[in-house]
């Protein structure tokens, strides 16, 4: 985990280089106003004005220069320096025009590694000066939420089951003067059968839990946030092809984003009554491993056929909504790499976002413009509840066919959502795969910073 502390400093004038940005329209007037030696290293170095070139310009004297980006991205987008975050030698700097903005994240995410299983060569730090100094501090915030998720999502399953995910929690806990409980193993059959059905095959270091966090004074109003945890999902009897596990340490993308999005509200004192709630386990292949067929209980009293075992996301979120809802929460957010069909549909980028009002439909959609972290909405079509109808059962988990898949998968979890709340489902991939300039391949935050936007506009 990097320090992002030193990374971002207010500008008190000490001495730096400057980035100086040019949109690809201007770069041809630009050119213009720059001297001979200037124009002859631009044109040796193919520098053209497309997004993306950059350079070294020389100065006066032989140790004096400045960085050129060329670059199309819009003032407010975190992204439009994290480039030269990545590729600068070690040393301070400061825009040449204008506010930093937003791009100060982009700055910081650039130099952030995951190296515990493999060390990269040592860099210096790179440091930006900032003539804003009042956004240092949540810029900071944001930059340790996305690397907690990146992090965790990156962790190989062998050291990132249900214990440690417990563990993550309780460090939130310590560290914020949180209350945290634990249902772990047998105890969940009581009370979160489907949590327990799905957790039951794993070993029992690897025991299924309901980790529960709450924190802030009773009198704010009550907001849940749940995470899915499958620390990894095999399939379960209706096993994945092993092209379908590769990625599947990620199934807890979900738990990683609920995490991150906690340390959020509480790292900024935000007057909300936070009850986070994490459902994990891992979806393994034993003699006690829950069958097709099964029809299992449910903590809301409904019964539930499972007609596929790897459609397990939704069974253990189900029984964590109904216990959200028994606190009678005023707003209910969840995420979980829920669905393959959400990735066919908007691709990887865009978290499939679902929610039962409209008013905070629109909240999240406007903040993850805002944030240049975007959601889709898809609908709860009411049209497709009678996909889940069992003969045997209140409903099933996974109907036939897999047509529209991830909304029947959201409307499963409807089912479960305490009435009277605000509640919106991030059905989110958690992961890049291709490497982007300050966002590198792998386990990534999608949907977290527009989450957070909303929740500090509303609670703040």
């Amino acid at each position: 985990m990097t320090d992002f502390t030193p990374l971002l400093q207010p500008d008190r004038g000490q001495p730096a280089r400057f980035i100086e940005v040019v949109r690809p329209e201007d770069y041809a007037a630009w050119l213009a106003t720059q001297p001979p030696r200037a124009r002859a290293l631009l044109a040796a170095a193919q520098v053209t004005g497309k997004p993306g070139n950059r350079a070294i310009l020389p100065g006066d004297g032989p140790e004096d220069w400045h960085a050129l980006l060329i670059c199309d991205e819009p003032e407010s987008s975190p992204w439009r320096i994290a480039s030269q975050g990545e590729v600068l030698p070690e040393g301070v700097y400061r825009l040449k025009h204008g506010p930093l903005g937003a791009a100060g994240l982009g700055w910081l995410l650039a130099q952030h590694r995951f190296d515990r299983y493999k060390k990269g060569e040592a860099q210096g730090p790179r440091v930006l000066l900032t003539s804003e100094p009042a956004r240092i501090d949540e810029t900071l915030r944001l930059a340790a939420a996305t690397a907690k998720v990146r992090d965790l999502v990156n962790l190989g399953a062998s050291d990132l089951g249900p214990a440690e995910l417990e563990a993550e929690a309780q460090a939130l806990a310590t560290r914020f003067g949180a209350t945290l409980a634990v249902t772990r193993g047998d105890e969940l059959a009581r009370g979160y059968p489907m949590i327990h059905a799905v957790g039951a095959a794993a070993t029992r270091e690897r025991a299924p839990r309901l980790i529960e966090l709450e924190w802030g004074a009773a009198e704010h109003p009550r907001v849940a946030i749940i995470g899915k945890g499958v620390c990894f999902d095999s399939g379960g009897l209706d096993l994945k092809p092993s092209s379908g596990m590769r990625l599947m340490k990620k199934d807890m993308g979900g738990a990683a984003h609920a995490l991150a999005l906690a340390e959020l509200v509480m790292a900024a004192g935000l007057k909300l009554r936070l009850h986070l709630l994490i459902p994990a386990v891992e979806n393994a292949v034993s003699a006690a491993a829950f069958r097709p067929g099964d029809v299992l209980r449910t903590r809301r009293g409904l019964t539930v056929e499972n007609t596929n075992t790897d459609a397990e996301g939704r069974l253990i979120l189900g029984d964590a909504l109904a216990k959200a809802g028994e606190a009678k929460p005023e707003l209910v957010l969840d995420f979980a790499t829920l669905t393959g069909a959400a990735r066919v549909a908007l691709g990887p980028d865009l978290p499939a976002t679902f929610a039962n009002d409209e008013g905070l439909a629109a909240e999240l959609l406007a903040s993850g413009e805002a944030a240049h972290d975007p959601l889709w909405r898809l609908p709860l079509w009411a049209g497709y509840d009678e996909l889940l109808t069992s003969d045997i059962a209140d409903l099933v988990n996974a109907p036939d066919g897999g047509m529209a898949g991830a909304i029947t998968a959201a409307l499963f979890l409807k089912r479960f959502v305490p009435e009277g709340a605000a509640w919106a489902h991030l059905d989110t991939y958690a992961w890049r795969g291709t490497a982007k300039p300050g966002r590198p391949k792998g386990g990534e935050a999608l949907g977290l910073r527009a989450a957070w936007r909303v929740l500090k506009g509303r609670y703040g």
